[in-house]
């Protein structure tokens, strides 16, 4: 009997890897020239965490998570936010009910599976605030009553990076929170070309409906792809590793701030995803280095002399990196 509920285990595990490499190869088809993108929220999302999409307009980061959100059947709510915006516009509020004469509350958009925060960097830090709670405990509290948030519960947040009058950068305990910060570049000029065919052959970006896209995977199979990617194996000389690279982020002499402990537990989250992506049932040297760009770059902070001195975050990554001796 339990050879039986093993194989079946494996099974399932084939299955639903499956549907995420399908997941991703649907998202390349659809969204041309982004495909490191794509990997890099299927990663943040099999590892629980919160993504960050940096890049100019018109680089299809809301496309991405609406058409993500549909081929996992999730529920999916986007905030625009502005500087008017307030709390209660994420959170909800509670409304007198005159017919009842009781206070009813109203669930704000926040209570959905696959919340998009288009440019967050835009609402003041009263605002940006309200997203706190939910994002690291899964809950939100209103009027003294603690709610919780859907079990898939994840935030996807975007911001351009070139446009800085009227913004308001978020705080370091904010942007801890994000598990990984991916950079929207344009596409190479044969992904345009064919994103160009496709329009003259009549594909609307906006309209997703045209596309009559069917779900690939439920949520529940992604909740449990998530209980799949936490039983990967990581050797003990791999988790040293990990942890000398965030111990080098601290005691590094460029850097203001280095690497969280929230980082640290990310960052191995974020490993046996990409591991159990790549078909592994174990995490290599290489998938803590991969993900070292992604995971730390709006983590650290330089100091102001290294700043003006010219140097760059993703410069101290790599150099972290080499520095630190890959285990063997």
């Amino acid at each position: 009997m339990l050879l039986l509920g093993l194989g079946e285990l494996r099974g399932d595990r084939t299955t639903v890897r499956a549907l995420f490499h399908r997941l991703q190869q649907r998202l390349n088809e659809i969204v041309v020239g982004q495909g490191a993108i794509a990997q890099g929220l299927i990663v943040a999302l099999l590892a629980e965490g919160h993504v960050i999409l940096e890049g100019v307009p018109g680089t299809a980061k809301t496309l991405l998570v609406k058409l993500l959100a549909r081929l996992i059947a999730a529920e999916f709510r986007r905030i625009q936010l502005t500087p008017d915006v307030l709390p209660a516009d994420i959170l909800g509020t509670s409304l007198f009910d005159f017919n009842s004469r009781t206070f009813r509350l109203r669930k704000g958009p926040i209570f959905t599976q696959v919340l998009l925060a288009d440019e967050i960097n835009r609402t003041p830090p009263k605002t940006q605030a309200a997203l706190l709670e939910a994002m690291e405990e899964r809950q939100v509290t209103l009027d003294g009553t603690t709610l919780p948030l859907p079990g898939l519960f994840w935030t996807v947040a975007t911001q351009n990076p070139l446009e800085f009058e009227g913004t308001y950068p978020l705080p370091e305990a904010q942007l801890d929170r994000f598990l990984l910060k991916l950079v929207v570049s344009y596409p190479e000029p044969s992904a345009e070309r064919q994103m160009l065919e496709n329009a003259l052959a009549g594909f609307e970006a906006r309209d997703l409906d045209q596309l009559n896209l069917e779900p690939l995977i439920t949520v529940e199979q992604v909740l449990a792809a998530r209980q799949q990617v936490r039983q990967v194996h990581v050797e003990p000389v791999v988790l040293d590793y990990l942890l000398a690279l965030v111990q080098a982020s601290r005691q590094h002499p460029e850097l203001l701030l280095g690497a969280s402990p929230r980082a640290a537990v990310g960052w191995l989250r974020a490993t046996q995803a990409q591991a159990w992506l790549a078909d592994r049932a174990y995490v290599t040297p290489e998938d803590v280095k991969a993900i070292a760009l992604p995971l730390l770059q709006h983590r650290l902070v330089l100091k102001p002399e290294a700043q003006l001195d010219g140097t760059t975050l993703p410069q101290v990554i790599q150099g972290i990196l080499a520095k630190v001796a890959v285990p063997r």
